[in-house]
């Protein structure tokens, strides 16, 4: 999914902070780009950018012809978070899936409609609606118009959804094929610090909670070598993104599934793939909970 560059830079500083504060870093040490480009998993340009907001807050420093060189002890970064500006396509994705779920708008509207219902411009909407279209959760209708799709929209289907998830995800780690990949690993660990430890969650959105939340299951699949077990939990995640989005709005229970998640990272990297399995099992079950609470 398309994201602005503008907010990946921010994201991409807030990841940098998290990697200073875990290997404590002392000032004075050398911020090397390649190597916090292969750390987080993206290219040296998003990195340089990201290191440059950085030295604009004073929390680094640029010497020409070296780079980039941390200011500050990790100590004094630990309350330190890089607000992530908010766009207008953001708020009207939020808005327009979060009326829908609360039954506020029909389940068939025009571009029209939207637009003089949410007072944006058409470019915004045009990009917004892309986006909901990539994330599947509308389809243009024949002739004019959008529609949601169908997805996990009763009580019934999701128990369904949540049972299936149950069998497969927590035998995926007992797999004879299963082997996790430590640099994915980290890089997951250290965007679920960042939520967790998030001095103002509720500033965070709900599209991105999800997308952390999708992308930690999904990893967890891949894990296990066998391509079925990764392409029924992308499908499921696809599925459920327009019935949990409520869920993303109630930030104690991202907290929680945030260190639940922690917790289920923990066994992998120790190798205890038995537990692993077990503290997957428990995570799904309090998803459902919540989910079944947040479900319209």
């Amino acid at each position: 999914m398309a994201r602005s560059t503008q907010q990946s830079r921010y994201r991409l500083a807030n990841q940098i902070l998290d990697v200073i504060r875990e290997a404590r870093l002392e000032p004075g040490h050398h911020l090397r780009e390649q190597q916090l480009a292969d750390l987080i998993g993206v290219s040296r340009t998003p990195i340089r950018s990201a290191l440059d907001l950085l030295a604009e807050r004073g929390i680094v420093e640029t010497r020409k012809n070296h780079g980039f060189f941390l200011r500050k002890p990790f100590e004094s970064l630990h309350r330190i978070e890089i607000e992530v500006p908010s766009t207008i396509d953001e708020e009207l994705y939020t808005r327009l899936v979060r009326d829908r779920l609360e039954h506020h708008i029909p389940n068939s509207i025009t571009q029209s409609e939207i637009a003089r219902r949410y007072n944006v411009d058409r470019a915004a909407l045009a990009r917004t609606l892309s986006r909901l279209a990539e994330d599947g959760l509308i389809a243009r209708k024949q002739g004019h118009g959008w529609t949601f799709l169908p997805t996990l929209d009763s009580l019934v289907s999701l128990r369904a959804s949540y049972e299936f998830r149950l069998t497969l995800e927590p035998s995926g780690f007992l797999l004879p094929t299963f082997k996790p990949e430590l640099a994915a690993i980290e890089r997951m660990r250290l965007q679920h610090l960042y939520l967790a430890s998030h001095p103002d969650i509720a500033s965070i959105s709900s599209t991105q909670l999800f997308e952390t939340d999708a992308a930690f299951h999904e990893m967890c699949a891949e894990f296990c070598g066998n391509a079925f077990f990764a392409q029924a939990i992308q499908y499921q995640n696809r599925l459920r993104r327009l019935l949990e989005f409520g869920s993303y709005f109630d930030r104690r229970r991202v907290r929680e599934w945030c260190r639940e998640h922690l917790a289920i990272i923990e066994a992998i990297a120790e190798g205890d793939a038995p537990l692993a399995s077990t503290r997957m099992r428990a995570h799904l079950e309090q998803a459902f909970l919540a989910a079944r609470t947040a479900a319209p």
